[in-house]
C-alpha cells in the first residue's frame, strides 16, 4: 500500500512538427484510440492520486469532452494550458497541482510525455521505489549505439564511454516540493540561462542546475518509445502486436 501521495503531470502540450501531420501527434489514433489515452490507462489504474494534463492552449474542453470524460479517468484533477517551452508548461502543471486540495500532501510528481504511450505500470512502480531513496529518478535504458559528440562543425568531438551512457525517457520523478521549488527558480533565471545558450531539454537538468540532489537512473523499457516521427508509428503498432501476442500465449 502507498501511502504518500503523488500527482501526474501528462504534458500534452507539444506540436508534432516531426510528424508531417496535420494533426498533433498527442491526439492521433493508435488502434482506435488516441495516443494520450494510453498514458492515461495507466496512471489512472496505477498507485498515483492525481493526473494533471497540460495541453496546447485552447485545447482544455476539447480534451475533457473527447478524451477524459469518454475514458472515465476520474484521477484527472485539472487540464491546464502550457507554455511556450516544455519547461513552461510542466511549470504550470505543478503549480496547479500545489494548488488542488491536497496539493500541500504530495510528496513525489510523475512528469510524463503523453508521446509516451507504453509507458507500464511496472515502470512507475521501480521509479517510485527509487524516488523514495533518492528523491529524484528519470526512467531510461542504456543506449545501444555508440554515442558521438560533434563539435560546430560537424566534426567528431569526443565519444563517451557506451557503458555509462543512457537514452533517458519519462516519466521523471522527483519529490515534489523539490520540483516545485527548482521549477520557479528556472523561471526566475529563465533569461540568464537563454543569454548563455543553456536548453533545458528535460526535467532532471532543472533539478541538476538548480538543486544539489542527485538524479538516479531508473530502468525503463526498450518499449517506452517517444511517438515523434511517422516511422515511429510503425514501430508502435509492432509493439502492439507483440503486447497482444505475449497476452494470447
Amino acid at each position: 500500500m502507498h501511502m504518500e501521495k503523488s500527482v501526474a503531470i501528462i504534458l500534452a502540450a507539444g506540436q508534432g512538427k516531426r510528424m508531417q501531420s496535420s494533426e498533433k501527434k498527442q491526439y492521433m489514433t493508435l488502434r482506435g484510440k488516441q495516443i494520450l489515452t494510453y498514458s492515461l490507462e495507466v496512471f489512472e489504474k496505477s498507485f498515483v492520486d492525481q493526473i494533471v494534463i497540460v495541453v496546447n492552449k485552447g485545447e482544455e474542453e476539447y480534451v475533457m469532452q473527447n478524451i477524459v470524460l469518454p475514458g472515465g479517468f476520474t484521477k484527472v484533477s485539472a487540464i491546464v494550458p502550457g507554455g511556450k517551452e516544455r519547461y513552461h508548461s510542466v511549470a504550470a502543471g505543478l503549480e496547479v497541482a500545489h494548488m488542488l486540495p491536497e496539493g500541500e500532501e504530495l510528496a513525489f510528481c510523475f512528469i510524463h510525455d503523453s508521446a509516451r504511450p507504453f509507458v507500464t505500470e511496472e515502470i512507475l512502480e521501480r521509479a517510485l521505489d527509487d524516488v523514495r531513496k533518492y528523491n529524484a529518478c528519470v526512467v531510461g535504458m542504456p543506449v545501444k549505439d555508440t554515442i558521438k559528440i560533434m563539435d560546430v562543425d560537424g566534426f567528431v568531438e569526443s565519444t563517451p564511454n557506451r557503458d555509462y551512457t543512457w537514452a533517458v525517457q519519462t516519466p521523471q520523478v522527483f519529490d515534489f516540493d523539490l520540483a516545485l521549488q527548482c521549477y520557479r527558480q528556472l523561471l526566475k533565471e529563465e533569461k540568464n540561462l537563454l543569454d548563455h545558450e543553456i536548453k533545458i531539454t528535460d526535467d532532471a537538468m532543472v533539478i541538476e542546475n538548480f538543486s544539489h540532489t542527485q538524479v538516479y537512473l531508473t530502468e525503463g523499457s526498450y518499449d517506452n518509445i517517444k511517438i515523434t516521427t511517422p516511422e515511429d508509428l510503425y514501430l508502435a503498432e509492432r509493439i502492439l502486436d507483440r503486447r497482444e501476442e505475449m497476452k494470447q500465449n
